[in-house]
């Protein structure tokens, strides 16, 4: 079957033959006849199978016949990376050179001001990304009156990145009834729910298993230990071993993104990196570089797994098992595609046991291990008496570190030790007996007459308590009280009140 057979417009037919295309691929056969009747299609198709174009071409003939009105674009494609918008968008400029139809793009990291200034010239394609489409709702620079047509691009993606809530936003606001065509690689039970719920008696088409990779890619899974510098060492003998037109390295994590860039340039080779927190003129550009061939190894977040077409792409090397199954799929669908051979490397630790299980699960079947030089089939035996050998020696070490202290303690030290300690235990008891001793009432001294000296009261009542001051504090001068002794308060049922005439000497009865 030719494009011709599909029902597609002479000028689009032209379009395609001049880009090198005469036949359609099974996801394209089935569905363009489908999209072009009006109907809602659910698609689901390998990575590199040509999904891009089953939408984009007969939207083409759809959108000839009509003309866009300011701020109300005719139709809407929804992507979930910039990456991905930027190519559709490039898709619509190739397949439809022959014909003008008007298109603006709605991306994060672009100029607002210029986006809008599109949207009011009137855009009969608005390719976007949920966020910034958003934006520019609230703002209320975009009326979707007008829009006949919704292409949810990637499902499996904007479930995973969180953009569900936004899509659901965006299609309320939507026509009714309005065309709505649902694409993804994987059709996990979540996506298959929110296809019921969005379209309208949809013509279910899947050319292959769900979740499978293209049968054109040889993967092959290489164990080595879990340090990074193994890994890295791991990664290189790896690209020495193979002969390398361009390749895709994957990291979960960002940050590992830039450290193992540095470290392929530090050992001599040409990289790159790519991940969603570079700017994105910085990102486009990258991306533009490697295309060309200007780069050879590009390491790259997920940010790079999904929908991007690069033919060039011979190898993909997985420096980490990715932390979703699925993602698994999207990664080595950057090789091999369009009918091309391509190769993937797994680089798998004993920490990801787990992650390696739910991949093999999916693929419903085991990936061949590469033995190489230093590999090991198990490693997480050794790894485990390896790290039962480094707590035993700890503990070993910490029992010798204390010996050796008690050893080196001088008899001179140990007295001054001791003597700290019996200080530090008789405090308490010292505080205890003044406190105890300050409560007492203190018993005068009586003459043998039977009289009180009156020399002992005045020194009594005159004696006035020297109490040292704290560093740091400033002393405040108290008004004098008529008891200087605390423990008075306690013998008068006046207190510090006490009348001085109570207080004078009283002869005593023998």
């Amino acid at each position: 079957m030719s494009f011709n057979d599909l029902g597609l417009s002479h000028e689009l037919v032209q379009a395609v033959g001049e880009l090198g295309y005469d036949k359609p691929t099974p996801i394209q056969e089935k569905a363009i006849p489908y999209v072009l009747m009006g109907r809602d299609v659910l698609g689901c198709a390998q990575t590199g199978t040509g999904k891009t174009a089953s939408f984009t071409l007969p939207m083409i003939d759809i959108l000839a016949s009509g003309r866009a009105k300011a701020r109300m674009p005719r139709s809407l494609i929804l992507e979930p990376t910039r990456e991905l918008a930027a190519q559709v968008g490039e898709s619509f400029e190739k397949y439809g050179s022959h014909h003008k139809l008007s298109m603006a793009l709605l991306i994060g990291g672009e100029s607002m001001a210029q986006q809008e200034k599109k949207l009011d010239r009137g855009v009969d394609v608005l390719i976007a990304t949920p966020g910034r489409l958003i934006d520019l709702f609230e703002r209320g620079k975009i009326i979707m009156a007008d829009a006949r047509i919704l292409v949810i691009d990637e499902a499996d993606r904007m479930l995973d990145m969180g953009f569900i809530p936004d899509v659901e936003k965006i299609v309320a606001r939507l026509p009714f009834p309005h065309q709505t065509l649902f694409f993804s690689a994987t059709m996990p039970p979540e996506i298959k729910k929110l296809a019921d719920k969005f379209l309208l008696n949809p013509k279910e088409i899947s050319v292959a298993p769900p979740a499978s990779p293209a049968e054109t890619v040889v993967q092959r899974l290489v164990r080595c230990r879990r340090e990074p510098q193994a890994k890295r060492a791991m990664l290189r003998q790896l690209i020495e071993r193979e002969e390398i037109q361009t390749a895709l390295i994957f990291c979960n994590r960002k940050r590992d993104v830039d450290i193992l860039r540095r470290s392929l340039e530090r050992h001599g080779y040409d990289a790159q990196a790519l991940h969603g927190d570079m700017a994105q003129p910085k990102r486009m550009e990258t991306l533009d570089d490697f295309r060309k061939g200007k780069i050879k190894f590009l390491v790259c977040s997920d940010v790079a797994a999904r929908g991007l077409d690069i033919p060039a792409v011979s190898h993909v090397f997985n420096f980490d098992v990715p932390s979703h199954a699925e993602d698994y799929i999207h990664r080595i669908g950057r090789t091999g595609r369009a009918g091309r051979s391509g190769a993937s490397f797994t680089i798998a630790t004993s920490e990801d046991g787990k992650l390696l299980a739910a991949v093999e699960r999916m693929l419903k079947r085991k990936i061949e291990e590469l033995k190489l030089d230093g590999t090991s089939t198990d490693v997480a035996k050794p790894q485990q008496a390896e790290e039962a050998n480094v707590g035993r020696n700890m503990t070993e070490a910490s029992v010798e570190t204390e010996a050796e202290k008690q050893a080196a303690t001088t008899p001179q030290e140990a007295a001054a030790e001791l003597s700290t300690e019996k200080s530090a235990a008789t405090k308490p008891a010292r505080s205890r007996r003044r406190k105890s001793t300050s409560k007492a009432s203190p018993k005068a001294s009586v003459a043998e007459d039977g009289t009180m000296p009156e020399a002992n009261v005045e020194a009594k009542t005159e004696a006035k308590p020297k109490t040292p001051a704290r560093a740091g504090k400033k002393t405040e001068s108290k008004p004098q009280s008529s008891s200087k002794n605390r423990s008075d308060r306690y013998t008068t049922p006046f207190g510090d009140d006490t009348p001085a005439f109570l207080l004078r000497p009283v002869p005593l009865v023998a």
